[in-house]
């Protein structure tokens, strides 16, 4: 390139590549069907403008396959980001922090256990903990929160998870006898 750059010596940095020119003759390499070969639906202008997932009118895959009902089933289609998620840490990740640590979802981050701290974070009890830790996460298993708190350790629950209603079983309605007949009795005495 020349020192002094002006409108008189400018050039592209690369050679610029001539157009594919179809339908030009024989000899071009593009005649005659400008290599799309013969008929059918993709020779044809305006072919390629088809929506995703359609296969030429016949019954496509996605209705082909059966369906588990429920949007929120395990089993069922993907439907997106209304599935609930939480990240899994182990109790025994958090043998690598130093005793007396306080343990948050920041530090966890930092440390290459997560990969993000948007997503709730839910620690399971696989593996020992021998270090006085305090850990603060949205929720904690019922073996990781005894794990943790037997080494000496403190649970903080960011998210407590709702105790879920049991109904009582239902007892029949009969009227008390016993009782009617006692409240006379108590009345004749006095």
């Amino acid at each position: 390139m020349p020192d002094d750059l002006n409108l008189s010596n400018l050039r592209p940095s690369e050679p610029r590549r001539a157009r594919k020119r179809v339908g030009r003759g024989l000899g071009s390499g593009k005649g005659r069907y400008s290599g799309r070969g013969i008929k059918g639906q993709k020779s044809r202008s305006g072919s390629h403008k088809m929506r995703a997932g359609f296969e030429g009118g016949q019954m496509p895959i996605y209705m082909r396959l059966g369906k588990l009902r429920g949007p929120y089933s395990a089993d069922a289609m993907p439907i997106g980001p209304h599935r609930t998620q939480t990240l899994p840490v182990n109790v025994r990740d958090l043998e690598r922090f130093d005793d007396g640590t306080d343990v948050t979802i920041e530090l966890l981050a930092e440390h290459g256990l997560i990969r993000n701290v948007r997503t709730d974070v839910k620690i399971l009890g696989q593996g020992d903990l021998t270090k006085k830790l305090t850990v603060t996460a949205h929720r904690f298993s019922a073996s990781a929160r005894e794990k943790i708190e037997s080494a000496g350790g403190t649970v903080v629950a960011l998210r407590e998870d709702k105790p879920r209603k049991r109904s009582a079983p239902k007892k029949p309605s009969e009227p008390q006898p016993e009782a009617e007949a006692e409240a006379p009795a108590a009345e004749e005495e006095e």
